[in-house]
């Protein structure tokens, strides 16, 4: 869809260049400031097979037996 906006040309300078940065269109910048302005940006997880992978992830770090963090990089550093 395109909409009709106005915006202040200093201001559209300063997007541009933004945008050019990042190896987006204009449209595809304000697009993606809206989306996650308004909450509805999907991050690396939002897609089935992420998601997949994340839940193996979570049930194999499950199987681990519970570790003492601290105990463990105290004996590293004090290998040394």
């Amino acid at each position: 869809m395109k909409v009709l906006i106005s915006i202040d040309e200093r201001l559209v300078r300063r997007i541009d260049r933004a945008a050019r940065d990042r190896g987006l269109t204009r449209s595809a910048y304000l697009a993606d400031l809206a989306a996650r302005d308004l909450g509805v940006a999907k991050g690396s997880g939002a897609t089935r097979r992420a998601r997949g992978a994340l839940r193996r992830l979570d049930r194999l770090f499950g199987q681990l037996p519970p570790a003492d963090a601290t105990g463990s990089i105290r004996a590293q550093r004090d290998a040394r």
